[in-house]
């Protein structure tokens, strides 16, 4: 009954309200199992042992193509299915991206196949300090 008394409006609004209520309980849940694996690292930790791990850009491919830290492996994270297998157990993972939230899912599926030590750049690549290698592309 309450239903039919709602315009159509108001059912658009209800449903993206619902949505959105959604989307920032997802990114809430993700955040919060990020902070139990203790994985975040800022751009000074990052630094400091990336050398001795498996460097991973989940960025798209372009982005990676633009610029990326020094060192570091292009494995975009829509296709972690096909790279998954490629990393080894036995060495750090050291992830980044734009931001955090998919370095924390990926994470998270890593240590759920196994990875012992998986870590990501607190605030991603925007907050890297470190050197990077641009590539210019001439035309």
């Amino acid at each position: 009954m309450v239903l039919l008394a709602l315009s159509k409006w108001g059912i658009v609004n209800i449903v993206l309200g619902l949505i959105l209520l959604y989307m920032v309980a997802n990114w809430g849940i993700v955040k919060i199992r990020g902070q139990r694996l203790h994985g975040a690292l800022t751009s000074e930790e990052f630094e400091k042992d990336m050398r001795k791990s498996q460097l991973i850009d989940l960025r798209d491919k372009k982005d990676f193509d633009k610029a990326h830290i020094l060192g570091a492996r292009s494995m975009p994270s829509v296709s972690v299915k096909t790279w998954e297998n490629e990393l080894r157990k036995d060495l750090p993972v050291y992830l980044y991206e734009t931001g955090e939230n998919i370095s924390i899912r990926i994470a998270l599926r890593l240590k759920k196949a196994g990875f012992t030590d998986v870590k990501w750049l607190k605030g991603g690549y925007g907050k890297w300090e470190g050197k990077v290698k641009k590539t210019e592309k001439k035309y």
